[in-house]
């Protein structure tokens, strides 16, 4: 097995890692046990998927966990969200140009297909101002409004609860994307009002890829964008109506769940200390502003994610040393998503840190020190 130790992971906002060990060990057992999904395996004791709908869904600020359909990332989420709400030719999505390509696609898609999307420009930290998007909402009229709740980018976190006020208000169906929030900072989606909310659990929850899903409040029926069997019901030429039957097609995920149940139960366990990362955040940036570089800062509530980059390098170049010179691994480049660049500034993408619950100070340290060795060799060669 590979030895990592003595490398510093700051790829958070892509995937979590370390994983608690009890994940490893959840994953493991259920692919040496029987299979145990409920109407596939035959072993009606223990259903994982119920449990982890359970406990998703006070994460989630729900009283309904049935609601929530189980998949295998934001992504799946998101397409069953976009393409089963209920759309014609002629009506408007309102978006930014913060979102994820798994939000941008599919909704050029839609465009495709005769639904003008509005994509609003954000501010230079990657946050949309509520009176922009109340603006908005007025003049266009959208029947569907999507909106990242925080940035993948920059980790500016969004108003979503008075975004959300302001969309019902106008009339529109409001989908979520707390692919990144999840796990991190407070989602209350009832009480926000939210319609439809797509997550991801192996991000901060801490669970294995593989797994994630999509919220749909009581009342609103998506049409199902993937079709298949359920297990039950096998007499129906359609999809079962009822939630979460009605967008579960397949078999589910079985081993990757049972390490996402011992990520959420383990979270409750260990509870989160925002504030230890937050400080470590803060010291991040301030080092990084203080070699010369270019950093991207929004003010809180923000993610535990920092944006910049390296006067004379290219975002490519610095990771690529960051990571093979000094055992420093980052993303680079466009993040998938590459419309908020142009409201940042950044054409030609950033290098993104993204820290975690188990970063340390030292951990930051490390990165100074080879981020101002970059800067000393630009220095060198001009």
């Amino acid at each position: 097995m590979k030895d990592y130790e003595g490398k510093v992971y700051l790829n958070n906002a892509a995937t979590s890692w370390p994983k608690p060990d009890c994940v490893v060990t959840a994953v493991s057992r259920a692919l040496r046990s029987l299979p145990g999904d409920a109407g596939r395996g035959g072993i009606r004791e223990f259903n994982v998927f119920e449990q982890v709908r359970e406990k998703l869904g006070a994460l989630l600020g729900i009283s309904c966990p049935e609601r929530i359909a189980l998949g295998s990332n934001s992504t799946w989420g998101l397409n069953q969200a976009v393409f089963g709400f209920p759309l014609e030719p002629g009506d408007r999505v309102l978006t930014t140009k913060a979102e994820h390509n798994a939000v941008l696609r599919p909704l050029h898609r839609l465009e495709k297909q005769g639904i003008r999307v509005i994509y609003l420009d954000v501010d230079k930290t990657g946050r949309i101002e509520p009176e922009q998007w109340k603006a908005a909402l007025r003049k266009y009229r959208p029947r569907l409004c999507v909106l990242i709740h925080a940035s993948n980018v920059t980790g500016a976190v969004n108003d979503a609860q008075t975004l959300t006020a302001m969309t019902k208000d106008a009339g529109a169906a409001m989908l979520l994307d707390v692919s990144q929030s999840l796990g991190w900072i407070p989602v209350e989606l009832e009480k926000w009002g939210a319609d439809m909310a797509a997550f991801t659990g192996h991000k901060y929850l801490l669970g294995p890829q593989g797994t994630g899903g999509v919220y749909v409040r009581p009342g609103l029926t998506l049409k199902p964008y993937v079709l298949g069997g359920t297990g039950v019901k096998s007499n129906l030429r359609e999809m079962p109506e009822e939630m979460p039957l009605h967008l579960e097609a397949g078999t589910g995920n079985e081993p990757s769940y049972h390490g996402l149940l011992a990520a959420l139960q383990w979270a409750q366990e260990n509870p989160l200390n925002r504030e230890k990362t937050e400080e470590i955040l803060q010291y991040l940036g301030n080092g990084l502003k203080a070699l010369g570089c270019q950093v991207i800062q929004p003010k809180p509530p923000v993610m535990p994610v920092l944006s910049f980059t390296i006067p004379g390098w290219s975002p490519e170049e610095a990771g690529d040393i960051l990571s093979g010179s000094y055992d420093i691994i980052c993303r680079t480049g466009l993040h998938c998503s590459p419309r908020i660049m142009e409201n940042l500034g950044t054409p030609g993408g950033t290098i993104r840190l993204s820290l975690s619950r188990f970063t340390e100070r030292t951990d930051v340290d490390r990165v100074l020190e080879a981020v101002a060795a970059l800067c000393g060799d630009e220095t060198e060669k001009a």
